[in-house]
């Protein structure tokens, strides 16, 4: 079983027991969130799609932690005009747990 929800503006494909790096969340570790904008869900072959979201499906996830992602490096150049300049900066990142989910 899989499901295909929106979670901080971005969409991810999830099963049960599955691990995944989303935008910072405003919750605590350790902390049950609940998801409800979900896009489709598969139950072993029985799909429904959502228009735009299917009624009464629900994800249950478990805060693992909050940390920063790896560092990206923005470099921007003019050629010929002696111009260079090199930026970074790192992502805040929570890693949540798929508990259940409802569909």
């Amino acid at each position: 079983m899989y499901a295909i929800v929106e979670i901080a503006g971005k969409q991810f494909k999830v099963e049960k027991d599955q691990k995944v790096y989303v935008h910072r969340l405003e919750a605590e570790e350790g902390a049950q969130v609940e998801f409800n904008q979900i896009m489709l869900v598969d139950n072993d072959g029985t799909v429904k799609v959502g228009v735009p979201t299917v009624e009464g499906a629900k994800i249950t996830a478990k805060v693992l932690s909050h940390l920063k992602g790896d560092k990206v490096i923005v470099f921007k150049k003019k050629r010929r005009k002696g111009y260079k300049k090199r930026n970074g900066h790192r992502q805040y990142l929570t890693q949540i747990q798929i508990e259940e989910i409802v569909a």
